[in-house]
């Protein structure tokens, strides 16, 4: 029988298979910033049959072969205009065994805050924050990993902002305001270049290919625009 759900649920429990399933426990209704009708529940629930999640490839210098971080997710308020999903339980597997406890109780400790509900953004930062006594490493692009558990947490941050749990912060206002000014210097830039009439090149200037103005010369060994200041060597 399925029950359509009127309200929306922002928070739940996992019932254990050999528990009896207990009535759904509904708190007072309170009003929030966003909806104004929304009465907050939280809902037991069991594990359903069919589970959505992606797999996450995790190489590393640390070990000859990878790790594949599964991630599943249960959908809340299926079919009404307050649908979420959440991660709900995580699997880790390799064909290196040798770490194989040690992950298996990482799995468990993850899907268990997982389950709880709530907000378990927090252990995006717990795992990030944990360092290899022997040293990270850089994985592809460069970036900085201090240990394998915080790649893990790396992984499971980028799927919470695939899903929408987590939302860029956006800019604060030191790099708004560095933004604003180099948008009016180059805009500054490009009204003297505008301004500028095709004679005050020099003569033998060469075709930019950027601004597609005679402007480009040859300075200190290498071919730049006097128009936009594009340069051969960068």
């Amino acid at each position: 029988m399925t029950v359509k759900i009127e309200t929306k649920i922002v928070g739940y429990g996992v019932v254990k298979e050999e528990e009896d399933k207990p009535a759904p426990k509904a708190a007072e209704p309170k009003q929030d910033e966003t909806h104004a009708n929304v009465v907050h529940l939280t809902e037991e629930l069991e594990r359903p049959e069919m589970l959505l999640g992606s797999t996450y490839k995790v190489k590393t210098p640390l070990s000859e072969h990878a790790l594949y971080v599964t991630i599943n997710d249960i959908i809340l308020n299926a079919g009404t205009d307050h649908e979420l999903r959440r991660p709900f339980e995580v699997f880790i597997n390799s064909k290196n065994m040798d770490h194989f406890q040690w992950i298996v109780a990482l799995t468990r400790i993850i899907s268990a805050v997982f389950r709880k509900g709530g907000d378990v953004t927090f252990l995006v930062e717990e795992l990030r924050s944990v360092f290899d006594p022997k040293g990270g490493y850089f994985k592809k692009g460069g970036k900085y990993m201090p240990s394998l558990v915080a790649e893990i947490g790396d992984a499971i941050e980028g799927h919470m902002r695939m899903i929408g749990l987590i939302k860029d912060e956006g800019l604060d206002e030191h790099q708004k305001a560095l933004i604003a000014a180099k948008r009016k210097e180059y805009e500054g830039a490009v009204k003297d270049a505008e301004a500028k009439d095709p004679g005050d090149f020099p003569d033998g200037a060469q075709l930019c290919g950027k601004c597609q103005t005679k402007a480009m010369i040859q300075m200190d060994g290498c071919l730049t625009c006097l128009n936009c200041g594009d340069s051969k060597c960068g």
